[in-house]
């Protein structure tokens, strides 16, 4: 029989008008890699926070028995003092400190309270070994990339004797390749007895790697798979997860494209602080009305510089070429002027750029355009509840109120929020920037739909995603990117996974 390493029994969790979690029970066994799966809201960030000790005990009802031990954490420190080391989405690494400086945060190797440097950089290099991670020891974090990044977390995890390691949306950044290698990273550690609870909306990633499947749904649970016992499809969990068959992963469409709406001509932009590096490299490129154009690149290819340049030069120096809407050239010098000009652009970072967490969904939604809802520059408090309810409504926003702090929300609801704002200032051109990122399929499906209503109003829209199926499921055109520069253009008909992919990784069109 199996040795269960963690029990969770009955776990409650209330906030402010939501019960996030509802008498919850999961177990994990010893040396097994554990995926807990649900659509955003269902509950899965919140029970691993409790777990971890970040929602401290008093804080939820139930019981928490690791290594057969009922355990009541107050702070973080406590479950890593046990073993239990939790990473999150968003990343906790301090770019300006070193690798080892990062591992070694507060687990300082140190001889009468003085840090032992020779010691921090071989135990490191230990570490780095063990991952995978092919970097000195005193590279600073800002100088490696994501799925470097990713590592360097996994690493000072082990640093601190893991024996049950939480990863949430660990591959929701990362490109293909970098997702392979963290995988593969997953199941080393799970031969040398490291059992693993890994959170992700990547279902392919889940079915591959995965001993036990256990599927969250509104905070309760639904059921736990045993994946080598029974082989799982993914419409399977999906099911499970939406509590429904979702037939299809892309909903209908039958385009009406028109005129060009949008033109970018021999567009370059320069790194913002290094003159001499050359971002973006003679792009051009149009979209037209009613049109969902793509853009597909690995990692570091220049697809969000070349958004964030084109949105108001909000990225880059040195910016040349000439932008056309409606066949005019405009100058989209400033944010404001991009704006102005009908030119939206939904980050791929929504917590630090997309939304205010502090402050509530309506204030969020209006503030694209708080012309439309004053009157003499005073805000219209009525017209403003009225307007971001509509969108709560229209949106399936899942809160009880407009009045909610933004931050209390789920990612996928987060992502609707975002959208929200920038169709609230009425665009022509909406530029999406990993738009379903770390978003569970039913909340991907009725973003899909909103997507799909604004190119039938005529909008002209262009998708950046890392995620293949996503762009041929959604796009009428689809460019590839690669060092800052085009290197095809694809119509719906003529792509597949493997000519883009081609397409990405050499070969550059002149």
């Amino acid at each position: 029989m199996s040795e269960i390493i963690l029990e969770m029994k009955n776990i409650t969790k209330e906030f402010p008008g939501v019960k996030a979690l509802e008498n919850v029970n999961f177990k994990v066994e010893k040396g097994e890699i554990h995926a807990l799966c649900g659509e955003n809201g269902a509950g899965k960030s919140t029970l691993m926070k409790v777990l971890s000790g970040v929602y401290s005990n008093g804080e939820y009802t139930g019981d928490i028995i690791f290594e057969n031990k009922v355990c009541e954490f107050k702070t973080i420190k406590d479950s890593e003092n046990l073993g239990i080391v939790i990473i999150h989405q968003e990343l906790a690494l301090i770019p300006e400190m070193t690798i080892a400086e990062n591992i070694f945060l507060g687990n300082e190797r140190a001889k009468k309270g003085i840090i032992d440097w020779r010691e921090t950089e071989r135990k490191t290099s230990d570490l780095l070994n063990k991952v995978g991670l092919k970097e000195s020891p005193n590279t600073k974090i800002k100088n490696i990339g994501v799925g470097k990044q990713q590592l360097t977390e996994i690493a000072k995890a082990l640093s601190k004797d893991v024996k049950l390691l939480i990863l949430d949306e660990p591959t929701a950044a990362l490109n293909e390749g970098d997702s392979e290698n963290l995988l593969h990273l997953l199941l080393e550690l799970k031969k040398q007895g490291i059992s693993a609870i890994i959170i992700s909306h990547k279902l392919n990633e889940v079915t591959k790697v995965s001993d036990s499947i256990t599927i969250l749904r509104d905070g309760k649970t639904i059921e736990t798979i045993d994946v080598v016992k029974e082989k799982v499809s993914e419409e399977r969990i999906i099911k499970g997860m939406v509590g429904r068959d979702l037939e299809n992963r892309y909903p209908e469409r039958t385009p009406k494209i028109g005129d060009i709406i949008f033109q970018v001509k021999d567009w370059n932009v320069y790194h913002p602080t290094q003159s001499d590096w050359k971002i973006i490299d003679n792009i051009n490129m149009n979209i037209r009305k009613g049109e969902i154009v793509g853009i597909a690149g690995l990692m570091g290819a220049g697809r969000t510089e070349f958004a964030m340049s084109v949105f108001g030069q909000s990225y880059g120096k040195n910016i040349s070429g000439k932008i056309y809407i409606n066949g005019k050239e405009e100058k989209l010098h400033t944010i404001n002027r991009a704006i102005e000009m009908g030119v939206a652009y939904v980050t791929e970072d929504r917590k630090n750029y997309g939304l205010v967490l502090i402050d509530d969904i309506k204030r969020n939604i209006t503030l694209s355009n708080l012309k439309k809802i004053s009157k003499k520059f005073i805000i219209d408090e009525d017209v403003e509840v009225r307007e971001a309810e509509e969108f709560r409504r229209k949106f399936n926003i899942k809160t009880p109120s407009v009045e909610q702090k933004t931050v209390n929300l789920s990612g996928g609801n987060q992502q609707k929020v975002v959208l929200s704002k920038w169709i609230f200032s009425e665009p022509e051109i909406l530029i999406l920037d990993e738009p379903t990122r770390g978003i569970d399929v039913g909340a991907k499906y009725e973003i899909y739909t909103i997507i799909n209503e604004l190119a039938r109003n005529g909008k002209g829209v262009l998708m950046i995603s890392s995620e293949l199926p996503e762009l041929l499921g959604m796009c009428d055109r689809i460019y590839t990117m690669s060092e800052g520069r085009l290197t095809g253009e694809l119509n719906k008909d003529e792509a597949t996974q493997e000519t883009i992919m081609a397409y990405m990784t050499k070969g550059r069109r002149d």
